[in-house]
């Protein structure tokens, strides 16, 4: 349902956006989301935090120009650059250069990024903080996200006419999971999460432990006019290869933390499910269930793999990797 006639789009609507990016100084690097028209779920994750920021300030038709963005690595922080001497390092001008990285003693990565006779200079920021876009904004539209009811499933209850519908999935970790979901188009908004226990408002530690019943899951909001249901189980369950088989374990995670199943938010959406998990035999052992509240898991986890420089770009074919690993 279209929302136009609200002033201003509120957290957790569906925003219309035409944006560009131009990077400032000599900060060049490949964007790793969309540019041009896009789609998200405002305030939740995805796409620059400076970006949400200011869409969230605009009116339908309203464009902002020139603005600069954060491009999503903080400031820079001068309590995090330092100077040292060869001698109080035990290092030698003989054994380093400008850009090295070095690692100090509590763990943290630095880089040189100056050099005198007396000593150096390190810098443990990231090599990217402070840097900037410099950006053109235009907020299109508002529709309004699937009613509360349709989070988890209540089939006696009246469903709203919101134009978007949820899923809730889970594929044992679920941080590449997550970014697989992220760049299929259609996909508006991911967050990733606990569900199917009994503990309210679990943590990421109690939930390792496997005392509350919940495993880590995606919870998908998407566009059904761009992208079925059918495609993003399939995709799921393309992800978990051999490991459909598998009780409670997905490649080398094991626990009921990990344990994989698909959670349908209506009746149709159960039928979909349980054809494609038959499909693959009697052996495969992903659950089907209805859904239950999903508690978010910490910022932290959020979008993780797009933080730690992983594209989220649609149709994005770069192999998505966790822990160092092919995920």
């Amino acid at each position: 349902m279209s929302l136009e006639h609200q002033t201003k789009p509120k957290s957790g609507d569906i925003v219309s956006v035409t944006y560009s990016l131009k990077a400032d100084d000599d900060f060049v690097p490949e964007t790793l989301f969309d540019q041009g028209s896009v789609q998200f779920v405002l305030n939740f994750g995805n796409y620059l935090p400076g970006l949400h920021e200011a869409v969230s300030t605009l009116t339908v038709g309203e464009s902002i120009s020139g603005l600069t963005l954060d491009a999503g690595y903080g400031e820079k922080n001068q309590n995090l650059i330092a100077n040292t001497s060869y001698e109080s390092s035990g290092i030698t001008k003989a054994d380093i250069s400008i850009g090295q990285e070095l690692y100090l003693a509590n763990g943290m990565k630095c880089r040189v990024v100056n050099m005198v006779n007396e000593g150096f200079t390190i810098d443990a920021n990231h090599p990217l903080a402070g840097a900037t876009y410099s950006a053109d904004i235009k907020l299109n539209g508002i529709q309004s996200p699937p009613s509360k009811e349709q989070y988890e499933y209540h089939p006696d209850k009246v469903i709203s006419d919101s134009e978007f519908e949820v899923m809730t999935i889970a594929l044992g970790c679920f941080w590449g999971g997550e970014l697989a979901y992220q760049r299929v188009p259609g996909v508006v908004g991911t967050s990733v999460g606990f569900t199917q226990g009994e503990k309210d408002e679990p943590t990421y530690e109690e939930v390792g432990s496997g005392a509350t019943g919940h495993t880590e899951a995606i919870q998908v909001l998407y566009d059904p006019q761009q992208v079925t249901y059918e495609k993003l189980v399939r995709i799921g369950m393309e992800r978990l290869g051999d490991s459909k088989f598998l009780l409670n374990q997905v490649g080398n995670d094991k626990g009921t933390q990990y344990r994989h199943g698909i959670y349908y938010h209506n009746d149709e959406q159960n039928a979909i499910a349980e054809s494609i998990i038959h499909s693959f035999g009697d052996k495969c052992v992903t659950e089907c269930l209805p859904a239950k509240r999903f508690f978010m898991a910490e910022t932290y986890h959020q979008q993780y793999l797009l933080k730690g420089g992983q594209p989220a770009k649609k149709d994005n074919k770069q192999t998505i990797r966790c822990y160092g690993k092919i995920a």
